[in-house]
């Protein structure tokens, strides 16, 4: 679904748990996140850790939005 949101010429970053399936399927902009049953979470955190592990997930997304690319990037934290 990434590929075919970005042939429309909006830009995607796709968040995702594995990455090299990201790899596969071309995703362009991958973020990693957390682990598969939480991607942008670890309910082991209080709340307010988890918030700053949530916003900093979000905000490295905006960042990978806001990057000009020329091949498939992962944003690693």
């Amino acid at each position: 679904m990434v590929k075919e949101i970005e042939k429309t010429g909006l830009p995607v970053v796709h968040i995702c748990t594995v990455v090299p399936i990201s790899l596969t399927v071309g995703a362009n902009r991958i973020v990693p996140a957390i682990a598969i049953p939480h991607p942008l979470g670890n309910p082991s955190l209080n709340g307010e850790d988890e918030k700053k592990l949530r916003r900093g997930i979000v905000e490295k997304a905006l960042s990978a939005l806001e990057s000009e690319i020329d091949t498939q990037t992962v944003f690693e934290s």
